[in-house]
């Protein structure tokens, strides 16, 4: 059975809204056409994805579980018009997502080796803390500079570029200053960051930026594990110690799984030529 893109949009809208009014003045239609389109799509499915009572609008466990489904049909489809119409622009680009200061000194010769390859196109890059890789999973970008195990990589394919150890962020004066290095159970319910792309199973303070985390981390509200090359932007009031068993920061190249673009591919390839010749000397 074929459903429309036009509605999932209305059922989408109701099923945020839980109200046909409200979902209606947000789609700019009347009530009536999306009441009856809704109850269309229904009977087509043969299903109830919306109990109506005089108490209101609710979702079925159907009902839930399409509007889960149905956001990332939208998502899908918003993302393929963005990557066609890119594609078919008159001068092609490549947007490349990254961290300020977060390419490990690799950006500059990758994108030398890039520009030098056949039929290479100008790279545009988009800076971002909290939405790089959603750029790439929803067609605003090509590639993004993601970190891992920090970053989720889901829907993603990617090649390592960088491995480094991490050290956990100490304000002065905390207990564990006194330690040459620490374990992660050492630091098991103390507050540490959350980053807006970070893992679902992530939990902590919600930090946007590397300066705000470092500033609580100054005032004592949290304590950090980072890759160990922050070492050099440690502000005063803070300082590191090794953690000898934290899962290794990886920096890698991440595109989105099913992109057939030659000039991503010839964009991976420089990039994974430069780490290659890094690693043998």
């Amino acid at each position: 059975m074929d459903v429309q893109t036009r509605e999932l949009r209305y059922f989408v809208a109701v099923a945020e809204e839980l109200h046909f009014g409200r979902a209606a003045q947000r789609l700019g239609i009347a009530q009536p056409p999306l009441s009856r389109a809704i109850r269309l799509l229904e009977q087509r499915m043969g299903l109830t994805l919306l109990d109506r009572t005089s108490r209101g609008v609710r979702l079925t466990a159907a009902g839930e579980v399409f509007l889960a489904e149905g956001r990332v049909a939208l998502d899908a489809v918003a993302a393929a018009v963005r990557r066609a119409r890119r594609a078919a622009a008159t001068t092609p680009r490549l947007v490349l997502a990254l961290k300020p200061g977060s390419d490990a000194g690799l950006l500059q010769p990758i994108l030398d080796r890039y520009a030098a390859t056949p039929d290479a196109v100008p790279v545009d890059l988009a800076f971002s803390v909290g939405e790089r890789a959603a750029m790439v999973r929803d067609g605003r970008a090509d590639l993004a500079l993601l970190h891992r195990p920090q970053n989720d990589l889901s829907g993603l394919d990617s090649d390592d570029l960088h491995v480094e150890g991490q050290v956990v962020v100490l304000p002065d004066g905390h207990p564990l200053t006194a330690r040459t290095e620490v374990s992660m159970a050492d630091l098991r319910g103390v507050t540490q960051p959350r980053w807006p792309e970070s893992r679902p199973e992530v939990t902590g303070h919600l930090v946007t930026d590397t300066d705000q985390l470092l500033q609580l981390v100054r005032l004592g509200r949290m304590v950090a594990v980072l890759p160990e090359s922050i070492r050099d932007r440690l502000p005063p009031g803070t300082v590191s110690r090794p953690v000898f068993d934290a899962e290794q920061a990886t920096l890698v190249i991440a595109w989105h799984r099913e992109s057939t673009s030659r000039q991503v591919a010839a964009f991976i390839r420089a990039a994974t030529s430069v780490k290659t010749e890094l690693n043998q000397v």
